[in-house]
């Protein structure tokens, strides 16, 4: 027994001088990351989706961010319960043990900071909806923006993105956010990039809202992009330059 019990003290210490597993979660912008807070992390802990095997009384370090944070955010909790079912829901419960490098008072007020879209701890951020049914094209546009487009627009933006395979997809997603940008193809399944345009201008939520048409179709595809309410049109493939000189055109930033 007493063998068990230095066995037992010796893995606690080996746990305890053993850093902490970092779990990096990525808000899709500040609105999801202040309501997560709201709802979970201001009550002292939280549950996370992960394939990580960790143990109970695993130290963790959450490195909370989202598009246009400045800082991420660090908040030091501890494994207290694990789900293991094979579900989509796979992860581990966290009790937060104490607020790294700041306390309580602190993490409120910068949440509130956060809230109230403080330049100085939040950039600008561009909003982009990306509708392609290529997903390697739709990729190289969203990577190219993010590696080049602030070397462009300055550090003090960011871009974000939503990716739509579709046109029907796409009305989807304009009834539930609000972008600064749409990039559209022209050619798409479902329901086609000039019809999508048409009701996009019809809405008044996103009359204004600046459309960047794509397409390899040629001439046809841009008179279809044009004449459905498309700002400009690019044809395909696609210079990266090009992409960001017509958003910096279309932008009031």
């Amino acid at each position: 027994m007493s063998d068990e019990n230095s066995s037992d003290s010796s893995a606690e210490q080996r746990l305890h001088d053993r850093a902490p597993v970092t779990l990096v979660v990525e808000y899709d912008g500040a609105d999801d990351f202040v309501n997560d807070y709201t709802e979970n992390l201001s009550s002292g802990g939280i549950f996370i989706n992960t394939t990580r095997q960790l143990e109970i009384g695993t130290e963790v370090k959450l490195m909370l961010s989202f598009p246009g944070l400045i800082e991420p955010i660090a908040i030091a909790g501890v494994v207290r319960w694990l789900r293991e079912d094979g579900s989509d829901s796979h992860g581990v419960g966290l009790e937060f043990v104490n607020y790294e490098g700041t306390n309580q008072e602190e993490l409120e007020e910068l949440i509130a900071r956060v809230a109230s879209r403080d330049p100085d701890v939040i950039s600008k951020v561009i909003s982009v909806l990306v509708v392609e049914d290529n997903p390697h094209v739709a990729r190289l546009i969203r990577d190219g923006l993010v590696g080049s487009g602030q070397k462009v627009f300055g550090d003090e933006v960011a871009f974000s993105f939503r990716m739509a395979h579709d046109g029907q997809h796409a009305l989807e997603l304009l009834e539930e956010h609000s972008f600064d940008a749409l990039i559209v193809d022209i050619y798409l399944p479902v329901l086609d990039g000039a019809s999508l345009i048409t009701q996009v201008r019809a809405s008044e939520a996103h009359k204004t809202t600046p459309i960047i048409g794509v397409s390899a179709g040629g001439e046809s595809a841009r008179q279809a992009a044009l004449s459905a309410g498309a700002n400009k049109f690019l044809d395909k493939p696609m210079r990266l330059r090009e992409v960001i000189s017509t958003l910096q055109q279309l932008l009031t930033l």
